[in-house]
């Protein structure tokens, strides 16, 4: 009876149906119940919320029809992603075809062992309507391959039981895009954290220890709670689901409001018998945490420019330094405040960040701000020049969040830090983004451009202002060395390689290898070397990538060698003189003895100490 109920409710009716699994084929059939009068218009998304460049998801449909009853209905296509119904007199029914073949988190995946949901990548958006509520009917593939399968999802129910086949429900669009679906023979498990259930479910073959990972997470989680709401430690959410596919060779994670997708190597999860933190498993924590704290900022706190998303267009804003960089600062931050990391292997985990912004070119050309605004066309649609031209919003923007975060430590002494204006933010532009029903808030809900500097400014009573533009607009290096002193933590720089620099990166591709970017101002570049080119010969001598490391090995700055490349199917020969070794290993060291702002950035109290090292098993 529910189902009928929920059924009447609804103003758009979706159902979702792996009708071929061995040919990735879903069949969506779309009822709207009363449509346009004057002909109604349906378009797929462009792009997906956190993924900031235009898929054009649309192409996957291979056929698409409409009726009213049992007649035909003209459907005109009016461009690349969206379509025109004649008028109708009753209900409009649109049934289509897609090809779900992309194994990533973006959207959609379809195979006899699992299927993976992206609804922006599948289901259509009612033009006009989108504000209206949603049911979708989940239904099962073929009874051959349907054998134990069941559902992961946090789309509230409406009929259907938990992790079952049947109806689920939406209160718009904007939440029926926000919640992913996966379909599968999963292994499951659940823990509480921020006074809500928690759920991890792992698709693909692996060994996982589902114990150790949810107790990890579970700390993870709790900290994050306690950041954003210190007073009652709760969640923005009642459940949380982790959506989690283990392959061979993967890497990647996507925000939801309840949720997160995640695509992971099987070996990076936790093993039972595992006795500490490898360095994959490391990298995955990482990965939850950074979505999951995406939850309370980008979810809830979002850019203006985000509120509503347009679907159709890119979006452009200046802010995803904050939004993706802050989040990249708190992510393994709150993995050693929460205890499953230690302090040393966090700050080994800082200095990898900032080694990896020094070596790109990039940083002195493009601001933080800049990338930002660029993303959807240059950070995600990179080339072999993008290393010389481009610089990441989410490593600089995680240093640049370091940067403040120390500065106002050391200026108040101690008594305000980054996150208070993290709470602020929180409180002012987040806590309530949602109604109970699940509808984003207002168009004033979001983060104005220039918005940041006056929440800083309110939440610690400094002013930033200057600083903020150096760091921001600008493409100097940022002062860590000196920000870190007042903690007690020594910075130093070293060669990653001591070797003279060719000033390439290269990748052995078989027997071949290839210059996959000549730096801006290297040796290599001011010789006439290229991206692209394929190095067969150094000083007359086959190299390969060790080879050619161990002949540079033999050299000082200043040397110069005979270098031999194919460029297509052209031997050019080039003569590079060698540079110093490039200074950009950068090695964090505590200093001996207690430092309160260092113990208060970590979230180390005196009294918690022993019991810390005591859960965690190290000394």
């Amino acid at each position: 009876m529910r189902a009928v109920a929920v059924e009447s409710e609804a103003a758009i009716l979706y159902r979702i149906e792996p009708i071929d699994p061995h040919a990735h084929l879903l069949q969506v059939t779309l009822k709207v119940l009363r449509p346009s009068s004057d002909g109604q218009r349906v378009a797929l998304p462009a792009w997906i919320p956190g993924s900031y460049m235009i898929r054009e998801f649309a192409r996957h449909i291979i056929r698409i029809e409409a009726h009213c009853g049992t007649k035909p209905v003209r459907l005109d296509k009016l461009d690349k992603h969206s379509w025109s119904a004649a008028p109708v007199d009753g209900v409009l029914e649109i049934s289509y075809t897609v090809y779900a073949w992309d194994l990533s988190v973006r959207a959609a995946h379809l195979d006899a062992s699992h299927a993976f949901i992206n609804a922006s990548s599948v289901c259509l958006r009612v033009i006009g309507q989108e504000g209206l509520p949603c049911s979708v009917e989940l239904a099962p593939p073929p009874a051959a391959i349907a054998r134990n399968w069941r559902v992961a999802t946090t789309l509230p129910e409406a009929g259907a039981a938990r992790h079952g086949f049947g109806r689920y429900r939406a209160s718009d669009y904007d939440e029926l895009i926000d919640h992913p679906i996966e379909m599968g023979t999963f292994s499951l498990a659940h823990f509480e954290a921020g006074g809500a259930r928690h759920e991890i479910a792992i698709t693909g073959r692996s060994d996982v220890d589902l114990k150790r990972l949810s107790r990890d997470l579970s700390a993870v989680c709790a900290v994050q709670s306690v950041l954003f709401e210190p007073k009652t430690r709760r969640a923005p959410f009642d459940r949380y689901l982790f959506l989690t596919t283990a392959v061979g060779d993967g890497y990647g994670g996507l925000e939801h409001r309840n949720s997160t997708a995640l695509l992971c190597n099987r070996n990076d999860l936790p093993w039972h018998g595992m006795d500490s933190v490898s360095d994959g498993y490391r990298s995955f924590l990482g990965l939850a945490s950074h979505e999951y704290f995406h939850a309370w900022h980008v979810k809830r706190i979002k850019p203006a420019a985000f509120v509503p998303y347009e679907l159709d267009r890119e979006v452009h804003t200046r802010l995803l330094w904050i939004f993706e960089g802050f989040t990249s600062y708190y992510d393994d931050l709150m993995l050693a405040r929460a205890g499953v990391i230690s302090h040393s292997d966090y700050l080994k985990l800082l200095g990898k960040t900032i080694s990896n912004v020094l070596r790109g070119p990039g940083r002195h050309v493009q601001s933080i701000a800049d990338s930002s605004f660029d993303a959807w066309t240059k950070y995600y649609r990179q080339d072999e020049n993008s290393p010389n031209s481009v610089v990441s919003y989410y490593a600089k923007g995680a240093l640049v969040a370091l940067a403040i975060d120390l500065s106002i430590r050391a200026r108040t002494k101690g008594v305000s830090s980054l996150d208070d204006v993290m709470r602020l933010m929180w409180t002012r532009l987040g806590r309530s983004f949602y109604s109970q029903r699940g509808h984003a808030g207002d168009a004033q809900a979001g983060l104005p451009e220039d918005g940041f500097e006056p929440m800083l400014r309110e939440a610690t009573g400094l002013a930033m202002k200057a600083q903020l533009t150096r760091w921001v607009d600008g493409t100097d290096d940022l002062p860590l060395a000196r920000l870190f002193a007042p903690l007690g933590i020594d910075m130093t720089m070293t060669a990653t390689d001591p070797s003279p620099s060719l000033g390439v990166r290269l990748a052995q591709r078989g027997s071949e290898l290839q210059v996959t970017s000549a730096l801006t101002g290297g040796a290599a570049q001011r010789a006439g070397v290229s991206s692209g080119d394929v190095l067969v010969a150094c000083d007359g001598i086959r190299v390969n990538e060790a080879m050619l490391k161990a002949m540079l090995a033999r050299r000082t700055p200043g040397d110069r060698v005979r270098l031999h490349a194919f460029r297509r199917d052209e031997l050019l020969e080039f003569e590079a003189t060698l540079d110093a070794p490039i200074q950009t290993e950068v090695n964090l060291a505590l200093k001996p003895g207690a430092n309160p702002l260092r113990d208060a950035w970590l979230n180390v109290r005196a009294s918690d100490r022993g019991a810390r090292r005591a859960k965690s098993g190290r000394a």
